[in-house]
């Protein structure tokens, strides 16, 4: 066993047996997202670098505290990419950490989710020792596929210190196109452009304006750009853009005192909110910067079919937004089973696990 693991895995077990609450944290990128989180630091980065990567069947699988630079710059090498484009808000985030938030990028509402690229995971039990899910290739489980359960799970199962990730084949062409409208303009649009046999890889909306983002073989770009008009983006624009998008560096974020995340149906008009949205995934996520009560905001975002999650910001409360009973339940039954003395991340993902 590698050192770091086994030194890890000792860790774990002696804080099981004592009852002593972990606190996992790799490059801490995210350590703004979720609720509370108590206990001893138990630092993830010493495990870490790529096991294995065979260009030719689309598969990576690293250690937890592999930074997402490495990652990025050896698929890039290759011409390969990670397609749901994790965000790294300013910071260099470590694949483990990437894997435990579960987020993705603008991509998302048309290349999938993270867990959708997830193939397999090793968590680290309660008594130290590695526990496989899954494999590295797609079709490998039979059953309760546990290692896309442990993407967004804030690490309250467990530390998840190896995973394998299917990747994907740079695009041969990008081109990005740019439209002023309304946001409920954009909303029409986005919903209409998505139903057609049209390259379209991510739209988003903020300040008057449409970003489309069309990849795909250039005869098909240039076909996509004379059926929907617009402005083209010059190419380093657009990447300095939709990059600004991913992680967070528009202004649009940094400006933000108190910040929510908005899902909703795409088709769903703006919410009845002072102030403009940031739109994306095609209308799917909207952003809003609110000094808004926790209770109106999720009254609205219900009422529209939605949720509403408390970003940052604002006035302390719970930041998810509240779960059924019944989905509830099912968490508190899989915390028991993976951590019955509530060690790992106690409070992050949910104040009473």
């Amino acid at each position: 066993m590698h050192p770091a693991l086994q030194e890890l895995g000792v860790r774990i077990a002696h804080a099981h047996a004592n009852r002593t609450p972990l606190r996992l944290r790799g490059a801490g990128t995210k350590d703004f997202y979720g609720e509370r989180c108590e206990g001893e630091l138990l630092d993830l980065r010493a495990y870490r670098d790529v096991i294995d990567y065979e260009p030719s069947e689309l598969v990576l699988t690293a250690r937890c505290g592999t930074p997402l630079s490495s990652i990025e710059a050896l698929l890039a090498q290759h011409r390969q990419y990670l397609p749901f484009e994790p965000p790294a808000f300013g910071g260099d985030p470590t694949i483990g950490g990437i894997v435990a938030a579960g987020l993705s990028g603008p991509a998302r509402a048309r290349v999938g989710a993270m867990r959708d690229f997830v193939l397999g995971a090793v968590l680290l039990g309660i008594d130290g020792e590695p526990l496989h899910f899954g494999g590295k290739v797609m079709k490998n489980v039979a059953g309760f596929d546990v290692s896309r359960l442990l993407c967004g799970s804030l690490g309250i199962l467990g530390p998840i210190v190896e995973v394998s990730l299917k990747v994907l084949p740079l695009p041969r062409s990008q081109q990005t196109l740019r439209f002023e409208m309304s946001p409920s303009d954009a909303l029409d649009s986005f919903s209409s452009w998505t139903g057609q046999s049209l390259p379209i890889n991510a739209c988003a909306w903020v300040d008057g304006l449409a970003w489309v983002r069309l990849c795909g073989a250039e005869s098909a770009l240039k076909s996509a750009r004379e059926r929907l008009g617009g402005e083209p983006v010059a190419d380093q624009t657009a990447s300095h853009w939709w990059d600004s998008v991913r992680h967070q560096t528009h202004p649009f974020f940094s400006s933000a005192a108190a910040l929510w995340r908005v899902s909703l149906p795409a088709t769903a008009p703006p919410l009845p909110l002072n102030g403009s949205p940031f739109i994306e995934w095609g209308g799917a996520l909207r952003w809003y910067a609110q000094e808004l009560a926790a209770p109106r905001m999720r009254e609205l975002a219900i009422a529209a079919a939605g949720t509403a999650l408390h970003w940052r910001g604002g006035a302390a409360g719970e930041r998810f937004h509240p779960l059924a009973p019944s989905v509830l339940k099912l968490h508190r039954q899989l915390k028991v089973r993976f951590d019955p003395r509530g060690i790992f991340n106690r409070g992050r993902l949910l104040a009473e696990l």
